[in-house]
């Protein structure tokens, strides 16, 4: 009997669909479509880190055009995290329920509108109100996309192939971060934030030429779909080729129940359902990974942004640089974090994720503690040195976009890697506060101190509580 994409399938079609598509998917050689589709996904997530980034490069002139102080600047920068944090929190729930790529066309398209609206704030209060809506896109669009990527990518070498999409993202700070350190001297914040809403017509392409999760399709019992899907998929993999595919491998013994395999290792109805939303990510093995995961992305962008978003201002007040020079000398050092992305991504099947993340924590730690002691005393000593411990965090950082999809199962893994966002907003919105704190008492040698000691923390936590998931299996590692 054939199901229509309506019809309720019976009980035990849905795990026989799950372990079907997660089989087909393993047997798709890596070619065009998976470039392609991640090149549209990777469009709409440099777009959005653009978007994040412009802030830092837009405030000099902003404090000067609104009259700001050093707490109302401070402000202004977090609002936007805010905005990001509980986008990331409710763009994972509705994601596990409507769908990966309707959440993802959405935000862009929101995201979008939001800075064109920027361009024409006439006042501080009504820019920060654009600026959380936007966050609640931005803060939205990311966890999600690194959850679709995850889910229409193959266990032999996911590292490599997803985070050579995820390099979009730091690409897109890069990029951002270059645009604005030529428009904002020549044309002003407002141009800078006009030219960041063309990108609105991606939502368009998404919704055309990207299909939604075949995984997740079966996940909610849409069997038949799924399976219409994936044939699609794997019509378009054979024209590309140029040869038909191999056969559908046996499939993950956690995915299919059989008298062989354990009881103990495949979930239940009842254990599902036990596991499943945000109580779910608590429950078993899940609540260990969600605290782990949660310190790793808080630690990380806590430093992240601690130092990258007062860079620009520390070099302009602290050191007396001009405005294209502090801007500048802020690219240089989002460059090297660039470069930091790309060696985690040639590395991290091979060297294994928690090895990764915990070797760059502890080399941004080191880098961080060394400028302290040295004390800061120059503006090329800080760019050096930062630059070097940005190689470390953005490569720890870009990690945890493949390591947190892979530790939940996909009935929870969007909200899951939201919750991850989550974290990761709450270090952007704390890091800059406190950052802004101690260098309203003129100590940056502290400021780095302070840095150095919470990037040791997520180092210590990453060694001691991180699973490794390198060449598993989702289904395997999350059933």
């Amino acid at each position: 009997m054939t199901l229509n994409a309506s019809d309720t399938p019976p009980d035990h079609a849905v795990p026989a669909a799950r372990a079907a598509m997660a089989a087909r998917f393993e047997r798709l050689p890596l070619c065009r479509w998976h470039v392609t589709v991640r090149l549209i996904v990777g469009a709409v997530t440099f777009f959005e880190a653009f978007d994040q980034l412009l802030i830092a490069y837009a405030l000099p002139e902003l404090r000067h055009e609104f009259d700001l102080s050093t707490s109302g600047a401070t402000l202004l920068l977090t609002v936007g995290s805010i905005g990001m944090l509980v986008g990331a929190l409710l763009s994972g729930r509705l994601a596990d329920r409507v769908g990966r790529v309707k959440v993802i066309a959405i935000c862009v398209a929101v995201s979008s509108a939001a800075n064109l609206a920027l361009a024409a704030a006439p006042s501080v209060d009504l820019f920060m109100g654009l600026r959380f809506v936007q966050g609640l896109a931005i803060g939205g669009e990311v966890p999600v996309a690194a959850t679709f990527i995850a889910e229409i990518t193959r266990s032999h070498r996911r590292g490599r192939f997803v985070l050579l999409y995820e390099l979009v993202f730091p690409a897109g700070l890069t990029v951002g971060a270059l645009v604005a350190a030529w428009v904002v001297p020549i044309l002003g914040w407002r141009w800078m934030y006009a030219i960041a809403a063309l990108p609105g017509l991606l939502c368009i392409l998404v919704q055309r030429r990207v299909p939604e999760s075949p995984r997740w399709l079966a996940d909610h019992g849409r069997t038949a779909e799924a399976a219409e899907v994936m044939d699609g998929i794997e019509r378009e993999v054979e024209r590309i080729t140029g040869k038909p595919l191999p056969p559908v491998p046996e499939a993950a013994p956690e995915a299919v129940p059989t008298a062989a395999v354990p009881t103990a290792a495949v979930p239940t109805a009842q254990e599902r359902a036990a596991t499943s939303g945000l109580r779910g990510l608590f429950t078993g093995r899940y609540r260990r990974r969600t605290l782990v995961i949660g310190v790793l992305w808080f630690t990380g962008y806590f430093v992240n942004y601690g130092i990258t978003s007062w860079l620009p201002t520390i070099y302009q007040n602290r050191y007396d640089l001009s405005l294209s020079d502090a801007l500048l000398y802020s690219t240089v050092t989002s460059c090297a974090g660039l470069l930091g992305c790309l060696i985690a991504a040639l590395t991290v099947d091979r060297a294994g994720r928690r090895r990764v993340i915990t070797g760059c924590l502890g080399g941004a730690a080191a880098m961080l503690l060394v400028l302290a002691f040295l004390g800061a005393r120059t503006p090329v000593e800080v760019l050096i040195w930062t630059s070097l411990a940005a190689v470390f965090f953005f490569g720890s950082n870009i990690c945890l976009y493949l390591y947190t999809p892979e530790l939940f199962p996909t009935r929870m893994r969007a909200l899951g890697s939201s919750v991850g966002g989550a974290m990761n907003r709450l270090g952007v919105i704390l890091g800059p506060i406190v950052v802004g704190a101690v260098y309203a008492d003129g100590s940056v040698s502290t400021v780095f101190v302070m840095l150095g000691a919470v990037a040791v923390v997520g180092a210590v936590v990453a060694a001691l509580g991180a699973e490794e998931t390198a060449g598993r299996r989702l289904e395997e590692v999350s059933p």
